[in-house]
């Protein structure tokens, strides 16, 4: 089967509006993590705000796209190409927002009024509706460059990213298509999913904690990361910078319950295994994990588990030394279903500066693991991203430093 490499990234985050800026400032140890009040029928809480005000889907679909074509020097329009891209809201907010609009003009109309209502004439116009569906975000990305190729939407709760990457691979692995444009954008500060989080008790007071003894719970932030993969031989012959490979991935569900993980972990270790059964690899060869890590008290310690009985060694007597681990989700916030895609492009730039990313807000582990606690410099080869999802949904992709690694574009940051 062909080789993927990842020839380009664009990525937005609250910590930055592009991938240099976002992450110079989590090797600082910075977090875009502040308190925000939206929306004044809800309570102040800490949020991953891009901007002053809840981002639209289609604003950061923009951004990071133009982050990528900054990037990766592609000739527009793409032929021998695929696009997969996901998110786990899509465009809810739009939908709250038409639906908001809706009530209040039903609710200022008497009832004789309110009888066009009854006869459809409130209903939003079909052309804007049609471009909030949930998989338009990819099909615009789609007709902005110029694709014939596939166009998928995947959906997979938190685990969304990996899943468009795994996606995406595959059709280049078996020859589908040559290159594709794959990653995950994610606006999901509305007000019906900060309620729906609250309601679960899920939701932080004063900001994210991963691993910590005093974690509150998860943080909702804004994001989106997308990449350009192609064959081997297609970015030889472009003659193009190459930041790693992707060497495999592994994908299962838990089929246990809609928001809790199963809890002896046993479908998340089954998506570990098939990753690296795909990888060719054996747990040493692993140098790092990005892990899932949402400062949530059940996922935390379930996924703790997880990590320390397959590789730390004082667990496990096969290695000389631990696996590190970090989080970012206390610099960025929980990005739902962009938070794999982020969580890959971190990795990506880890292995090709060698310098492992930190666990912004762990300040007392609970956890016997080897966490990064500041920007560690190590010579990285071999790395995990894990990304366990609501409804037990889970995806584990491995990555590889590039063989000739060359630099990316630098541009001044402000």
């Amino acid at each position: 089967m062909n080789k993927v490499v990842v020839t380009g990234i664009g990525l937005v985050s609250t910590l930055g509006k592009s991938l240099e800026e976002s992450w110079k400032n989590l090797l600082e140890g910075k977090t875009g993590i502040r308190l925000h009040q939206p929306f004044p029928e809800q309570e102040l809480v800490p949020l991953g705000l891009i901007g002053q005000q809840p981002s639209e889907l289609s604003e950061l679909t923009q951004m990071v796209l133009t982050d990528l074509l900054y990037d990766a020097e592609l000739e527009l329009p793409l032929t021998d190409c695929a696009v997969v891209i996901g998110s786990s809201r899509s465009y809810q907010g739009s939908w709250e927002k038409m639906s908001q609009k809706m009530s209040q003009k039903m609710s200022s109309l008497s009832p004789a009024q309110a009888q066009p209502y009854l006869d459809h004439s409130l209903e939003p116009s079909l052309e804007p509706w049609l471009e909030t569906l949930p998989h338009m975000g990819a099909i615009a990305v789609a007709r902005q460059m110029g694709v014939c190729g596939p166009v998928l939407a995947p959906m997979a709760a938190c685990a969304t990213g990996i899943w468009a990457l795994s996606q995406a691979a595959l059709m280049i692995q078996t020859g589908q298509c040559q290159q594709a444009i794959a990653g995950a954008i994610e606006a999901p500060i509305t007000p019906l999913t900060l309620s729906g989080f609250r309601k679960m008790g899920a939701l932080a007071k004063t900001g994210a904690y991963p691993f910590d003894i005093y974690r509150e719970g998860l943080v909702l932030g804004e994001g989106a990361a997308l990449f350009v993969l192609e064959s081997a031989d297609s970015a030889k012959k472009r003659q193009t910078k190459i930041y790693g490979e992707i060497l495999g991935f592994g994908l299962t569900a838990d089929a246990y319950h809609s928001n809790q993980p199963e809890p002896t972990g046993k479908s998340a270790i089954l998506a570990i295994k098939q990753c690296l059964k795909r990888s060719d690899l054996n747990l040493k060869d692993i140098d790092y994990i990005h892990a899932h890590g949402t400062a949530t008290r059940l996922n935390d310690y379930i996924e703790s588990i997880i990590i320390q009985d397959l590789f730390n060694s004082r667990f496990n007597s096969r290695f000389n030394s631990s696996t590190a681990v970090s989080s970012t989700k206390g610099s960025t916030g929980h990005t739902l279903g962009a938070s794999a895609a982020l969580g890959v492009a971190f990795t990506l730039m880890a292995l090709r500066e060698e310098i492992l990313p930190p666990c912004v807000g762990l300040h007392q582990p609970e956890f016997d693991l080897d966490f990064v606690l500041t920007a560690r410099e190590i010579r990285t080869q071999k790395a995990l991203c894990f990304s366990f999802g609501f409804g037990g949904t889970n995806a584990v992709i491995a990555l590889s430093a590039a063989g000739n690694q060359s630099s990316r574009r630098v541009r001044q940051l402000f």
